[in-house]
């Protein structure tokens, strides 16, 4: 345990260290992982398919239990698993940092930790979690370039070193509560064809990095390298090169300043496994994998800030409708109704906006609904040609009107009681999900479709 205090030079540490004894450490360690054992949920072997089915036919309709009509998701971690082997064979020079934000989901962590990826922090909770996993603290980046106080004395008290900035003041601060921290200069780069445009909170424009190097010098701190972000959900595989780019120039300015830099982080941005049009996975690796080598040798170490491109498609949502309400309209009205587009039927659904489709207002995410269950029949992936269509709003269950899933889908009459299901739903979704209105966030419940996940477990 280290105990820092600071003495009157606002640049000076002196840590104090308390040793507990060997015995101690050892009983610490046991006690934690048989606890982290215990908790750990069962991960099944069955598809998706099977796994929903499952669940639904655990429960009977009819009866009281109100826990049986909750929300719930299934988590495929051969998904994620199959993720990172892609990763592995389009990218093999680029080390993965898992980003936490996406999805610090406990199960997808020590997957992830067990297959050797690092891990994208931002703050002291994210970095305690995966301290607790047993990750050694180099595998951690804490990429967050305006850090609480705290936040960085504690990263110093449990030698995670990697940390990024983009400005003078955090410099002097990290100056003061981390001195021995390995810093990486993020740059400011054209996200403008992102759907998260990153760059409008951080990241330093190419004309201020001189004065940022010069400063790191006359204060003594290691500069190891550069970072940038081209952006959430980025739809432009061009961003990458030409961020690339930018970032050799940096490498070259800081020699001016006395820097050998050897640290790149290229960030985040990767599309998901769903993506199969358009800027897909493989389209990006081309363009980012290529021009990394072309510009930097390989004594550059070079990592990345994954998220969605783990998580994406891996969480599968189910949910309940609870409620229907019918648009009332006079025989002409409702004969154009019918022949148009607009909505005749609301749905309510008991997981809305303030909880796992809080996807659709921070990340800018088009949830699509389909039928689950109707009628007592299991519909999962089929289409219901066989039934009439009509265009309908979905709403979640909260008393506010922005709750609102879909304002236009194309579903068939459903009716209290049947279940709709949402795709590719693991990135940025429960991770930011409330209480609001009393309302539980879902439960999930995990399975894999690769049987040499359950080795990591």
């Amino acid at each position: 345990m280290i105990d820092i205090s600071l003495q009157q030079d606002q640049y000076e540490v002196v840590p104090t260290l308390v040793q507990p004894t060997l015995v101690e450490v050892l009983k610490s360690r046991v006690k934690a992982e048989m606890t982290r054992e215990a908790q750990l949920p069962e991960v099944h072997t069955e598809s998706i398919d099977q796994m929903l089915r499952a669940h639904l036919a655990s429960f009977n309709p009819e009866s009281e239990d109100a826990e049986a009509e909750n929300a719930f998701y299934v988590a495929d971690l051969g998904e994620v698993y199959r993720q990172h082997l892609r990763w592995k064979a389009l990218l093999p020079r680029i080390e993965p940092f898992f980003a936490m934000k996406c999805n610090p989901d406990p199960m997808v962590m020590r997957l992830l930790a067990s297959l050797g990826a690092g891990f994208d922090c931002a703050s002291k909770n994210e970095i305690q979690s995966v301290l607790e996993m047993g990750v050694d603290p180099t595998r951690i980046i804490y990429a967050n370039p305006c850090k609480q106080n705290s936040f960085v004395k504690y990263a110093y008290a449990n030698n995670v070193r990697m940390m990024t900035f983009d400005n003078a003041e955090e410099l002097h601060k990290i100056k003061r509560f981390h001195p021995t921290a390995q810093l990486v200069l993020r740059i400011l780069t054209d996200d403008s064809k992102s759907l998260c445009k990153l760059g409008l909170k951080f990241g330093a424009p190419l004309d201020t990095t001189a004065f940022l190097l010069r400063t790191a010098q006359e204060l003594g701190l290691d500069v190891i390298g550069v970072s940038f972000h081209v952006g959430s959900g980025c739809f432009d595989a061009n961003a990458f090169g030409e961020a690339v780019i930018r970032a050799r120039r940096v490498f070259d300015q800081a020699k001016d300043y006395g820097f050998d830099f050897k640290f790149l982080d290229v960030g985040g941005g990767f599309p998901s496994a769903h993506i199969t049009e358009g800027i897909t996975f493989e389209k990006v690796a081309t363009i980012l994998g290529s021009t990394v080598d072309a510009l930097f040798g390989p004594d550059v170490r070079v990592i990345a800030e994954p998220g969605r491109y783990y998580v994406g498609s891996a969480f599968t949502l189910a949910t309940q409708v609870i409620a229907r309400r019918t648009i009332l309209r006079n025989e002409t009205e409702a004969l154009v109704a019918a022949q148009s587009e607009h909505p005749a039927h609301m749905y309510y659904i008991n997981d809305g906006m303030y909880g796992s489709f809080n996807c659709i207002m921070f990340d800018h995410q088009a949830c699509e609904p389909k039928v689950l269950l109707k009628d007592g029949g299991y519909t999962y992936q089929q289409r219901l040609t066989s039934e009439p269509h009509g265009w309908a709003s979905v709403w979640g269950p909260t008393c506010d009107s922005i709750d609102c899933v879909s304002p236009k889908s194309s579903l068939p009459l459903m009716e209290t009681g049947d279940w709709l299901y949402f795709d590719n739903m693991g990135a940025y979704t429960i991770t930011a999900a409330s209480q609001f209105n009393g309302f539980r966030r879902s439960e999930i419940l995990y399975t894999t479709t690769e049987p040499e996940v359950s080795l990591h477990f």
